[in-house]
């Protein structure tokens, strides 16, 4: 029997919102309290022209890994958009406590506004060799070698890595994370460890779709859409995914978990170590038959720099479980890897990009099984150049990939797409 439970994260994110409006509204605000100036709000957006081919977006019903599309026959199409727009809000309550809420509109294939992040930043004085700060609401755990800033945008391509993708649109906790800092000689360590919920469905996407590439990020309350069940599995499932939900019996009941551990080295190049585990229950599941997943996974990541060129590289590899156990397996039971090679250098104004990738995901469940594998590569270049407050970039990417569930909507298995985007974003 379905047990069912259900959870909205707005409770948790509104709790955090009303803390900071009641600190910020305390008649004994500390010096160096800025709540609503000119310093503290700034505006940033991207417009992109596309010209895409291939086969219809996972945003559209489909199973393309980009978040553009070629037309119905799979041609060539040209689609002008705005792809991004977002208003970041970053208030300074005391000299040691800051807010970041950031709103974002999201354009494209598919149109969509909520909020993107919304927590608060402890970070005191540094001592001699120790430092410490403190996170807490909604937010992205500290993986990505590719992103930057508030509004988390990718800072030399446009399309993040398959990796910082999936995070951007799975991987969404509300947590309470500490991060402390020590400098050894000439070496410097950092660890980092959080306590999070409502984020039992990561996984979800993953394991119907496969790996994707694209700059979207799942906004606070929104879903996210997955390709057409084959008819025998509809009904178990819904047709959609909230990333950020607790499945389970209340907020936080069944907590879960990520840690870091970074290594600066004395020479120009740092390691980085990450676990994550959503600790979530495979047989829970709300009304609407979204379940909890169980997903764990391990990320390496290396940054370094030569003659100039900086060379970053990040690995994961990962299982995810959902349902009951049948036969001593569960319904889902899927393990997913992926890996890229970047390499970014600077000729006179012009900074230019080179990433490779490969993927994979391996289903062996008791109910879905091997015909929903998703394995592939990509390879992007990319160039950008500032002009002040604007950035241009220009970017090629290709994809391709071998997914049977594609079979199931009547196309080959094995797709690739090409994509040529001119950005430029602007930011105020």
């Amino acid at each position: 029997m379905l047990r069912a439970r259900s959870f909205s994260a707005s409770g948790p994110v509104l709790r955090l919102l009303a803390t900071a409006a009641l600190t910020c509204a305390s008649p004994a605000l500390a010096e160096g309290t800025d709540i609503l100036s000119s310093q503290t709000l700034s505006v940033s957006g991207t417009i992109s022209l596309a010209a895409t081919d291939g086969e219809e977006s996972w945003l559209d019903g489909g199973f393309g890994k980009l978040s553009t599309s070629g037309t119905k026959n799979g041609d060539l199409r040209v689609i002008p958009m705005l792809s991004e727009a977002n208003l970041i809000w970053q208030p300074r309550i005391s000299w040691a406590i800051s807010g970041t809420v950031v709103g974002t509109f999201q354009g494209g294939e598919r149109n969509e506004a909520g909020l993107s992040e919304a927590f608060l930043t402890y970070k005191p004085m540094r001592g001699a060799t120790t430092g410490f700060s403190a996170r807490a609401g909604l937010m992205w755990p500290p993986v990505s070698l590719e992103h930057e800033g508030a509004d988390w945008h990718v800072r030399d391509t446009i399309t993040p890595s398959a990796i910082n993708s999936w995070i951007g649109e799975e991987v969404r906790p509300v947590a309470v994370e500490g991060t402390v800092s020590s400098q050894l000689g000439e070496h410097k360590l950092t660890a980092t460890a959080a306590l999070f919920a409502a984020n039992d469905t990561a996984g979800t996407l993953l394991t119907f779709r496969g790996w994707a590439l694209h700059n979207r990020r799942t906004l606070a309350f929104n879903d996210q859409p997955l390709p057409p069940f084959e008819p025998d599995d509809v009904g178990y499932q819904a047709q959609h995914t909230h990333p950020l939900l607790d499945v389970d019996s209340g907020f936080a009941s069944r907590p879960g978990y990520y840690a870091k551990l970074a290594w600066q080295m004395p020479v120009p190049l740092r390691v980085e170590l990450f676990r994550y585990d959503n600790r979530a229950d495979p047989e829970w599941v709300n009304e609407d038959l979204e379940w909890g997943w169980h997903t764990h996974f391990n990320h390496l990541g290396l940054a370094a720099e030569l003659l100039g060129t900086k060379i970053r590289a990040q690995a994961i590899t990962g299982r995810t479980r959902m349902g009951y156990a049948e036969g001593g397996r569960r319904w889902v039971d899927m393990r997913f890897r992926s890996a890229f090679l970047m390499l970014t250098h600077p000729v006179g104004t012009v900074g230019l990009a080179a990433r490779i990738e490969a993927f994979d995901t391996h289903n062996r469940g008791s109910w879905w099984g091997s015909e929903y594998d998703d394995s592939g590569w990509s390879a992007t270049l990319a160039g950008k150049r500032a002009w002040g407050p604007i950035t241009g970039l220009l970017e090629l990417i290709h994809v391709s990939s071998d997914n049977d569930s594609r079979e199931g909507i009547g196309i080959d298995p094995e797709q690739s797409q090409t994509r040529l985007q001119a950005d430029m974003r602007l930011s105020w």
